[in-house]
């Protein structure tokens, strides 16, 4: 394959020109440079006006699979992965049965397989969530799992995390957070403050999150853990990590698209279609988010990818469960939101997509250096587009239904395979 006439950005290597970028028969990066002539019978896509980048990683998918296979299944998630630009994620494991043995590690991982992109699995840190007994690490580890979370659900015994902890560390993994702590929250997914005032409830305070980063970069200082803090939410969270990283600590934050966009306020707008865990807080908060974004205190942006029928979502806002889908929207956001606006450059935006996303997880991914699999992205930065009510995905619970984004995913390609050609059946 020869990818003509694009411009080149690499945030791992820095490159960033107009050239061609030729894949070998392996599925690997062979070479970039300007004016490579195609060989016969070689597939040439043109990428003339776009942008093409490392395939987008996103650390935090939830593909429902198994045990709900009417939200969203493997296949489907990776198909929705794919149209957004995806060429890696990694699922996490609030499924049902729980990803806390090893054949149901295999279920996932050997599923991933027949996708068209690379799926990672994270494993439990306790059995059955249940936050008392810890999983075997050590097997999960060794029959493939990236790392560890309960995401979903919050760990609050104090003692098992430092355990947890010390357990990734020697097994050189990063264990992934869920900040949010239940004895303070009356109604999840709702703000406490202007949103639980309109919908007449009590709501999750944004102490629920300060409290639980605060004790968990306590035990990162004190372990040495790789600890990444999940889809942030308050001003103050961010600057605590911003501290924590300061310091040294091997810590790491994930933000949303929906976290870096909206604010508590478009529950109103918006209803159930706009709850979510964490829940959406003050403009001062997405600013804030935005900010640490720019200056690096968040790595990642991470989708939350959070399929559910709609039916569930027409529930009463204290009925809905919480969460959006968002790996068809995150590009054309993070386009339109943040560089857009000037909080980040397109290569900054990248490295929060890819290249970090894949250091942070220890994953192939993230660089088109030459020698590399050939995951990519090709995209026009510039087209817009007004998001529609179907998607690749099972599920159509976004509150950007109807949004006019900029940035449009041309082709996606995993190891030098189009997974995903748009207006057309990759």
């Amino acid at each position: 394959m020869l990818i003509k006439n694009g411009q080149i950005m690499d945030p791992a290597t820095g490159r960033n020109e107009i050239a061609d970028l030729l894949v070998s028969p392996e599925g690997k990066v062979l070479r970039i440079e300007a004016g490579i002539t195609p060989e016969k019978d070689e597939e040439v896509l043109d990428a003339s006006g776009c942008i093409v980048a490392p395939g987008l990683v996103d650390p935090h998918v939830h593909f429902r699979d198994p045990g709900f296979p009417e939200k969203e299944d493997i296949l489907t998630g990776a198909a929705a992965a794919a149209k957004g630009g995806y060429t890696s994620v990694v699922m996490m494991a609030n499924t049902k049965p729980t990803v806390d043995n090893p054949e149901t590690l295999r279920y996932v991982t050997e599923k991933g397989k027949q996708t068209g992109i690379r799926v990672y699995a994270a494993a439990n840190v306790t059995k059955g969530m249940q936050g008392v007994e810890l999983t075997d690490m050590e097997t999960l580890r060794a029959g493939g799992a990236v790392g560890f979370t309960d995401d979903g659900k919050p760990l609050t015994d104090k003692a098992l995390v430092r355990r947890a902890m010390e357990r990734v560390r020697e097994l050189g993994v990063p264990i992934s957070f869920h900040e949010e702590d239940p004895e303070l929250i009356a109604n999840n997914g709702v703000n406490e403050g202007k949103a639980s005032t309109y919908f007449g409830i009590q709501g999750s305070p944004r102490q629920a999150e300060i409290r639980m980063i605060t004790r968990d970069l306590i035990l990162a200082k004190e372990t040495g853990a790789r600890v990444i803090i999940q889809h942030i939410s308050t001003a103050e969270g961010v600057e605590l990590v911003r501290q924590a990283k300061a310091a040294g600590l091997d810590v790491h934050a994930e933000a949303t698209p929906h976290h870096f966009t909206l604010t508590e306020e478009d529950l109103e707008l918006y209803g159930t279609l706009a709850k979510m865990n964490p829940p959406l807080r003050t403009e001062k908060d997405r600013v804030a988010i935005a900010a640490g974004l720019r200056d690096g205190s968040i790595d990642m942006i991470a989708t939350d990818h959070a399929p559910h029928t709609a039916e569930e979502k027409r529930q009463s806002i204290t009925r809905a469960p919480s969460g959006i889908i968002g790996l068809e929207t995150a590009l054309p956001l993070g386009i339109t939101q943040l560089v857009e606006t000037g909080e980040l450059s397109r290569m900054e935006l990248l490295r929060c997509m890819s290249t970090a996303p894949a250091q942070v997880w220890n994953l192939d991914a993230g660089s088109l250096e030459p020698g590399r699999n050939a995951d990519l992205v090709i995209f026009d930065p510039k087209e817009k587009r007004i998001v529609g009510e179907t998607f690749a995905s099972k599920a159509c619970n976004s509150p950007f239904i109807g949004w006019e984004l900029s940035g449009v995913v041309k082709y996606t390609v995993c190891g030098g395979r189009v997974v995903y050609r748009d207006g057309a059946d990759a």
